[in-house]
C-alpha cells in the first residue's frame, strides 16, 4: 500500500511538472508578452525577455517538485560515483557530437536539406537579445532533460525497451520543436542523452552534455559569427581559384 501511494504520487509529480513545462510553452502568447509590452519593453526584445522569466520560474517549480525523488535517487541501486559520472559525462559530449554527425550524414544522403529552421530562429532571437542565450545554452536544455529524458523517457522504459522508449522520447521532443525534417538528428540525439541517463543513473550526466553541446552551438553561431562567414567567403575564393573560374 505504502509503495502505490508513492507511486502515485510519483506520477502525480511528473503530471504537474509536464502542466507546468506545457504551461511554460505557451504562457507568453496566454499574458506574457502584453504583461512586458504594457510595462515599457521593447517589441525586439518581448519574446526573449518572457522566455528567460517563464523558463527559470518553470524551471524553478519543476525541481522543486521533483525534489523528494532527487533526494530518493542518492539511494537508487547501480547509480555510479561522481568521478565516473565526470567520465561518462566527458564521454557522453564527444558521443553525442559524433551521433550528430552520422545522423547529418544520413539526412544528407535522403536528401533532407541541412541546417534547421528552429536553430536558426533561437540563433536570430539571441543575436538581437544576448540574454536569451540562458534559455537556449542552459535552462532549456536542463528543462528539456528533465522532462524528456527523466520523466518521458524514464516511464517509458519501464513499460517497454530501451529503444522504444528512447525512439518514442526523442519523436515527442521533436514535435514540440516544430523539426519534423530532422527526426533523425532529434533521435540520435535522444537515444545518446537515453543511454547515458541509463548507464549512470544521474540525470545530470546527459544534462551537462546537452548543456555543453547547446553552448557550443550557440557560442559559435553568435560569438564567432563574422569569423564565419569571412572563413566561408576564402573558402569559395579557394574553391573558385581551383575550379579555375
Amino acid at each position: 500500500m505504502k509503495k502505490k501511494k508513492e507511486y502515485r504520487a510519483l506520477n502525480s509529480r511528473y503530471l504537474l511538472t509536464i502542466f507546468v513545462y506545457i504551461l511554460v510553452q505557451f504562457s507568453g502568447m496566454m499574458f506574457g508578452y502584453d504583461l512586458l509590452l504594457a510595462s515599457g519593453v521593447p517589441d525586439e526584445h518581448v519574446l526573449a525577455i518572457w522566455t528567460v522569466i517563464s523558463f527559470s520560474v518553470g524551471l524553478t517549480i519543476a525541481i522543486l517538485l521533483l525534489l523528494p525523488e532527487i533526494k530518493e535517487r542518492h539511494q537508487t541501486i547501480g547509480r555510479v560515483s561522481r568521478l565516473r559520472a565526470a567520465g561518462w559525462t566527458i564521454y557522453g559530449i564527444f558521443l553525442a557530437f559524433f551521433a550528430q554527425i552520422i545522423a547529418a550524414q544520413i539526412e544528407m544522403m535522403l536528401g533532407i536539406e541541412m541546417g534547421s529552421e528552429n536553430t536558426e530562429a533561437l540563433i536570430e532571437i539571441a543575436k538581437v537579445t544576448p540574454v536569451f542565450m540562458v534559455v537556449t545554452s542552459v535552462a532549456g536544455p536542463i528543462f528539456e532533460e528533465i522532462i524528456f529524458r527523466q520523466i518521458i523517457f524514464g516511464s517509458l522504459y519501464k513499460q517497454f525497451n530501451f529503444l522504444i522508449a528512447a525512439i518514442s522520447s526523442s519523436l515527442i521532443f521533436a514535435a514540440v520543436h516544430l523539426d519534423f525534417s530532422h527526426l533523425i538528428i532529434y533521435t540520435a540525439m535522444g537515444i545518446v542523452f537515453s543511454y547515458l541517463y541509463v548507464k549512470t543513473k544521474r540525470i545530470l550526466v546527459p544534462i551537462i552534455a546537452h548543456v555543453t553541446i547547446n553552448t557550443f552551438v550557440v557560442s559559435i553561431r553568435i560569438l564567432f559569427a563574422e569569423h564565419l562567414e569571412k572563413l566561408g567567403q576564402q573558402l569559395d575564393q579557394i574553391q573558385s581559384i581551383i575550379g579555375g573560374f
